[in-house]
């Protein structure tokens, strides 16, 4: 475990209220791609997660208003044991260290994390089915995917991956070409039937603690296509799932909800609408990869582009009328670069 941190004085006050004590050591925890820190709370041989951010409306912000909406529908999540907004910090229960991702390269073989994935998909399913159901208005059931936040998002891997990390240069025209297909395909998913979407449902934002898989990182949850989210867990930048795999957590899910009947849909059409969101969600996933770069010389996230790119041409090669972007990609050599050196 690394060196004690000492915390500010108004934070230090926050915990010595809610222990009645000052004999607590606190540990930082490695924190993801956001501005939120989060630290490890030791007190009375019990371990805390304090997570601490700007300051906050308690009423309104989103960690606690998606937390309590998903509660509801009996997904796990984090207890909340005390808040102050002013300050800007949550004292959560520890949840360990145990990712779905370290599961995954720890097993032997994918049966040993199999249950794990079962659990995520039964997870998975709470939210788009039960949190979808309930009626309390929440941020996630009033915030959408819509074409404009797919746009958003394409535009985002425009700039920062096409533009930003391979330094393209891109005509009036090409770059015309290339918003009319963006646009396509955004306008499809949108116009499709939208439950809540945790919104990045991957193997380190599921937990395992005494044998359940618990979930984090739901405070952007919002409407959109169910496809969304199986994306986001089975083309796992992080884990390497094959097509074999794949199969078997899409029938998992469709075993647990059987959305086809629910939307009144084939199974072709249902994989069609899958194979346009794995495009949408692993291009803007490079996106994002590439703009920690771009944007603050962070290279850890490198090393997931060149797997994840995989999956967008995979998916360009299933869908001819992109061929656009496919040719940009290959134009710029995007799959035979070595993004760790650059």
């Amino acid at each position: 475990m690394s060196e004690p941190f000492s915390l500010s004085d108004n934070i230090n006050q926050f915990l010595k209220q809610h222990f009645d004590s000052a004999n607590f050591t606190v540990y930082q925890l490695a924190g993801d791609a956001s501005a939120r820190k989060y630290f490890r709370i030791i007190y009375d041989s019990q371990s805390y997660v304090l997570m601490q951010w700007e300051p906050f409306n308690e009423a309104t912000y989103p960690f606690l208003d998606v937390l309590n909406h998903f509660y509801k529908a009996k997904v796990n999540v984090p207890t909340v044991l005390k808040v102050n907004g002013i300050v800007g910090v949550i004292l959560l229960e520890d949840l360990g260290d145990l990712t779905l991702e370290r599961k995954y390269w720890e097993s032997a073989n994918f049966n040993q994390s199999w249950p794990f994935y079962q659990k995520a998909v039964e997870q998975i399913v709470y939210i788009h089915r039960d949190a979808t159901r309930l009626k309390e208005p929440s941020i996630c059931n009033t915030t959408m995917f819509d074409t404009a936040k797919f746009m958003w998002e394409m535009n985002y891997a425009k700039d920062h991956l096409l533009q930003g990390l391979l330094k393209i240069n891109f005509t009036d025209a090409l770059k015309a070409e290339l918003d009319k297909t963006f646009l396509h395909f955004c306008e499809i998913l949108h116009n499709e039937p939208k439950v809540i979407c945790h919104r990045d449902y991957h193997s380190r934002n599921l937990m395992i603690k005494l044998d359940k898989i618990c979930v984090i990182d739901f405070q952007d949850a919002r409407l959109g296509p169910v496809q969304y989210d199986l994306v986001s867990l089975i083309k796992d930048s992080y884990v390497d799932i094959n097509d074999e795999i794949a199969d078997k957590l899409l029938n998992e899910y469709l075993l647990q909800y059987d959305v086809l009947k629910a939307q009144g849909i084939s199974r072709d059409q249902f994989m069609h609408i899958f194979e346009i969101q794995s495009l949408q969600r692993c291009f803007k996933a490079c996106g994002s990869f590439a703009s920690f770069m771009v944007m603050r010389e962070d290279r850890r996230y490198l090393k997931y582009l060149p797997s994840t790119l995989k999956k967008v041409f995979r998916s360009l090669s299933n869908l001819p009328e992109y061929k656009v972007l496919m040719n940009i990609l290959i134009d710029s050599g995007a799959l035979e670069k070595n993004y760790e050196r650059m």
